[in-house]
């Protein structure tokens, strides 16, 4: 990041950040969507599998990245405050930090998952396929949540084109595996949904292995020497990195969890309406990816500009942000009106299946304006380091308002399973309006902060 004096180099600046975080983000989509996709083509039991476990693994993923996610304002704050000496002790209790998170997600995996997926009315089958699905992926964790570290200290020096050529790289690996583990090909074991997960894990393997040695051999990165003189746990750092993470991890995890709740409410209903569900939201997710790169971005230059105390700057950078947000989801909703019909062909052959991923496609494209609004505040509250409110905001429009509208139209309406789609709705945006009057009051706080310390 670097100082501008301009719109027109804020704009260009802003974009040169997230454009490489957009492609990095649908790249690491891609991998889900891919195993989504082609384990639809190995039959709606296998879908319906890697559905329940996915919408079990993503408010875990998104959760943990959430927590590390902490990096990026604190090392952004540091750098735009000149205190860059600090990035490696940063790095390195980002990386303890993930290991131990990564034995406690673990630890509650060996003893939940088998009761949580009794719990629910799956067909033996599909049971299997969920649980071996998530034990693959559960192999490539620790890589994983390693690389979500070493991607906010790379991030924060807004070198965000490393990471996007770090996921180019990973996803014809991703593909590869996924076809010879689901199908068989090439003397390998035909697995079906289950070889999604393992193809999952060896991808994250490699995009860990080949992040370790650009931060340790390529500039700037390595002038940082994040590798050397390790210094040992610090609870301190720990403390700061949790207690900022911690929020921005459930705030997230609130988010996502309320997809995967209604997938697991949705067990009652037949294999095909839980295969055409997750189909549905994982075709609207990867649109997802705009509204998130957005966030990540305004994080980085928000947080850079709050930390040199230059608040005008900060404040241009939040309103180019949501403006583009808002204009791409407007997108995002046509492309997923127009294309609803053909994007269901992607997950499947089977005309009924694809006629349900059809209608439920219909209800995705009204929360995309929604999502393209409070996913953009969210970064930009990150960037100021105010995420509590912000957490308690989502617990209470996703779980306190969302989930039970949409369980109240699913089960006392005709709309059945389109129901909970209601729900999901009406929680992104008592979201979105929320979040639009916290970030009204941060500004006005911050500035009088600034005032006062003057």
């Amino acid at each position: 990041m670097r100082e501008t004096f301009s719109g027109k180099e804020k704009l260009a600046l802003l974009a040169s950040v997230m454009w490489p975080i957009l492609v990095t983000q649908v790249g690491l989509y891609m991998m889900n969507f891919i195993d989504t996709a082609m384990s639809g083509h190995a039959g709606a039991v296998d879908l319906a599998g890697v559905a329940v476990g996915s919408s079990l693994w993503i408010p875990i993923l998104t959760g943990i990245s959430g927590i590390l996610m902490a990096l990026t304002p604190i090392l952004a704050q540091n750098a735009g405050a000149g205190r860059s000496e600090k990035t490696a002790f940063y790095v390195q209790q980002g990386i303890w930090l993930a290991v131990g998170l990564t034995a406690a997600v673990a630890v509650l995996g060996f003893f939940l998952l088998d009761p949580v997926l009794a719990l629910m009315n799956l067909e033996p089958e599909a049971a299997y396929i969920a649980k071996h699905y998530l034990i693959g992926l559960g192999a490539g964790m620790l890589p994983l949540f390693i690389y979500n570290a070493l991607r906010g200290f790379i991030d924060s020096l807004g070198q965000t084109r490393t990471t996007m050529m770090i996921t180019l790289m990973a996803l014809p690996v991703n593909t590869f595996f996924n076809y010879v583990l689901i199908f068989g090909a090439f003397g390998f074991p035909e697995l079906g949904g289950i070889g999604a997960g393992y193809a999952s894990a060896v991808t994250y393997w490699f995009i860990f292995a080949v992040t370790v040695y650009t931060t340790a051999r390529v500039r700037p990165f390595s002038g940082f020497s994040i590798y050397k003189s390790w210094s040992g746990i610090s609870m301190s750092a720990w403390r700061e990195l949790l207690m900022l993470g911690t929020p921005i991890g459930l705030t997230i995890f609130f988010e996502t969890s309320i997809f995967s709740a209604v997938t697991l409410l949705m067990s009652q209903y037949s294999t095909e309406v839980i295969a055409a569900h997750q189909a549905a939201v994982n075709f609207a997710s990867l649109l997802y990816m705009i509204p998130l790169s957005f966030a990540f971005a305004l994080t980085i230059a928000v947080g850079y500009e709050a930390g040199a105390e230059r608040l005008q700057d900060a404040d241009s950078y939040t309103k180019i942000g949501i403006i583009g947000a808002a204009i791409m989801g407007a997108a995002a909703s046509v492309i997923i009106y127009l294309l609803r019909e053909p994007a269901a062909f992607i997950y499947t052959q089977d005309p009924e299946l694809a006629e349900l991923i059809t209608l439920f496609l219909l209800y995705a494209v009204f929360f995309q304006m929604s999502d393209a609004i409070n996913t953009p505040i969210q970064g930009v509250l990150r960037g100021y380091k105010d995420v509590n409110i912000p957490f308690l905001m989502a617990l209470a429009a996703f779980w306190l308002i969302g989930l039970p509208a949409g369980h109240a139209a699913a089960v006392w309406t005709p709309l059945g399973p389109f129901g909970y789609w209601i729900g999901l709705i009406t929680g992104l945006t008592v979201c979105a309006a929320m979040l639009a009057y916290r970030l009204k009051v941060v500004r006005q706080r911050f500035r009088q902060g600034r005032l006062q310390n003057n």
